[in-house]
């Protein structure tokens, strides 16, 4: 069997299953969307470098920035569950399959590095009083990004899961560390301390107990990983449903407990409880961090207010993909649910979390002071606008799921 072209084919057969949708993504309006974005962004960097506030703390921007983007690692295998089986007599020669996938993944996320470190490079080159080499700082990050990726292919293979998560943990604060003495410290004493740093890492590696192929995490992370595909996919068009990742998230299971128990809020309750356990609480959330500290930075002038726009038109793409929870689910059609119970309790749902994130997101323009207070009291109001234009439009599309326009 030849391990490398199987895996090939399985690649080739999964990027097969997206294309066809791409003309659809691009009718939808999103390369329009992004264009724009992208001309905005330049014009607002460029005026960005042009006027520099004083006191930027570049060094801190840098690490935010970059860590993200040299530490995370992730790997596509294309495992599917019957290789447990068929492929077991195989778990010998199974290197052979991962390598391609190992090196991919670390080619695109090191072209995806390299492009951020260029485009922060004019502003760090211009507010910090002795930078580093460009060139250099490069294969730094490269060696983290290597560093992180060899660490997350053996975290992957560890046979406990506290091992694993404690090892998911030390990675990126090695990574971490060795970009803070890399931009803090002098070029010997942070490279110095890199090596000693990344030597006691990979010895630790060897110490915990490992699989030789670990079969039913790697296909659940296939499984995952695809399942985000499509989930992207399904905010321009219709596509098949995708079995749902699940989080044990203890700190919410309360949350919607609180209902009563009737026909008229059953949906409620297993959409909130969907909702606290799903992929979509960790990307709103961490949009809405992201928002916050962008608006927050700029609230003083007019792209705050812009940012506040966007990013509450994003959380409300992600929110509406809510609608598309259980939409094949067999138990639905059994339980006697009221005939618009489904479509009433998203379209409300959905509202009240949008509108929460609408005005959590404008509260650093609220306190840009009193001077800029109309400004900001407009801004929310089109916010609320555009939420209630949300609302509607997805009650059409609930209550109108054939219509293609919606």
């Amino acid at each position: 069997m030849d391990l490398r072209q199987l895996q090939g084919d399985r690649r080739h057969r999964a990027a097969g299953a997206i294309l066809p949708y791409v003309g659809y993504i691009i009718q939808s309006g999103v390369a329009f969307v992004l264009m724009f974005i992208l001309i905005a962004f330049s014009a607002w960097y460029t005026a960005l470098l042009r006027d520099l506030p004083a006191g930027i703390p570049i060094r801190w921007i840098m690490l935010v920035i970059l860590v993200p983007a040299a530490v995370h690692s992730s790997f596509r295998t294309y495992l599917q569950p019957a290789d447990s089986i068929f492929l077991l007599p195989q778990e010998h020669r199974m290197a052979e399959y991962f390598r391609p996938a190992w090196i991919r993944g670390i080619v695109w996320k090191t072209i995806r590095l390299a492009a951020v470190v260029i485009l922060l490079w004019p502003l760090y080159i211009r507010t910090e009083d002795v930078p580093k080499s460009l060139h250099a700082t490069l294969l730094v990050l490269l060696g983290v990004k290597l560093l992180a990726s060899y660490g997350c292919w053996r975290e992957l293979k560890m046979t406990s899961r506290a091992a694993t998560a404690g090892y998911r943990l030390l990675r990126w604060g090695v990574g971490g560390l060795i970009a803070a003495a890399w931009l803090w410290q002098p070029l010997h004493k942070g490279l110095g301390f890199s090596f000693l740093l990344s030597a006691a890492y990979l010895a630790s590696l060897a110490i915990p107990a490992r699989h030789a192929v670990p079969w039913e995490r790697l296909i659940a992370l296939e499984k995952s990983q695809s399942g985000r595909a499509i989930m992207v996919l399904g905010w321009f068009v219709e596509v098949p449903g995708r079995q749902q990742r699940v989080y044990a998230r203890s700190w919410l299971s309360r949350w919607g407990s609180s209902l009563p128990w009737s026909k008229d809020s059953a949906y409620r309750y297993l959409l909130t409880k969907s909702f606290a356990r799903g992929d979509i609480l960790s990307i709103v959330l961490r949009i809405g961090v992201l928002g916050l500290l962008l608006i927050g930075w700029t609230r003083s002038g007019l792209l705050a207010n812009a940012l506040y726009l966007f990013f509450l038109f994003i959380i409300g793409i992600q929110l509406s993909a809510l609608s598309k929870l259980h939409g094949e689910s067999f138990w639905l059609s059994v339980y006697p649910l009221p005939g618009n119970s489904r479509s009433r309790s998203t379209v409300a749902f959905v509202f009240r979390l949008q509108l929460v994130f609408a005005l959590v997101l404008w509260l650093p323009l609220a306190a840009a002071g009193t001077d800029l207070l109309l400004r900001s009291l407009l801004t929310l109001a089109a916010g609320l606008v555009m939420v209630l234009f949300s609302r509607s439009r997805l009650d059409r599309k609930l209550r109108n799921p054939e219509d293609d326009e919606l």
